[in-house]
């Protein structure tokens, strides 16, 4: 739009320097006479108000827009800040809980894999021991059975803390947004009371103005 501007304002004014032909009085015409070519600077200047004109829209604009994201971010800020927090409470619960409970299975697993590596080495050293060889294999199966039990109680434990953290994160979360509520609507009631007492005065010294 700008450059379409620039371009008819521009041939408005060469147009407008241009000399047109006179006729004689025989009904003849002169000889055309030659136009004055407007000078470069003229132009120079038309294009440099219309440069002009468009850079203040623009910082206009740019004005506009920049207090429109400041005011956005102003009330955005405190909203962020609360669910920031609860945010990260949850990513520590859960770090903590997980931490906790891969020590634990770490533990186990290592237990486990040792009283396997026991087991081989025993049965290499009793392979002409049939009888000695099945009960350590029984022995070895119990262990790795309680093993197997350890770890699904623990599983079963870690499940069940993670739907209680769970739980308690929802809870936070509500508490949080049902405070924010609970301040908004008092921040309310608030400026209701005010509006209201400031009608009461307003009241008063009419009926005093009447009665005095």
């Amino acid at each position: 739009m700008e450059s379409i501007a620039m371009s008819v304002l521009y041939s408005q004014v060469l147009g407008a320097a241009r000399e047109t032909p006179v006729m004689e009085k025989h009904g003849k015409k002169r000889p055309m006479v030659t136009a004055h070519v407007v000078p470069d600077d003229v132009g120079g200047e038309v294009e440099n108000m219309l440069e002009r004109f468009g850079a203040d829209i623009n910082k206009a604009l740019l004005a506009k827009r920049k207090r429109l994201e400041m005011y956005t971010k102003a009330s955005l800020k405190t909203s962020n800040q609360k669910i920031e927090h609860v945010w990260k409470t949850q990513q520590e619960q859960r770090q903590k809980l997980n931490h906790e409970f891969s020590q634990q299975f770490l533990t186990v697993f290592q237990q486990w894999d040792a009283d396997t590596q026991k087991a081989e080495e025993q049965k290499e050293k009793l392979v002409n021991m049939f009888r000695l060889q099945l009960k350590v294999f029984q022995q070895a199966r119990i262990v790795q059975s309680q093993r197997l039990k350890t770890i699904k109680q623990l599983y079963e434990q870690f499940l069940k803390s993670m739907e209680e953290l769970e739980k308690s994160n929802e809870n936070l979360l509500a508490g949080a947004q049902n405070e924010l509520r609970k301040e908004m609507a008092m921040l309310q009631k608030k400026i209701m009371m005010d509006t209201q007492q400031q009608e009461m005065a307003t009241v008063r010294k009419s009926l005093q103005s009447m009665l005095f």
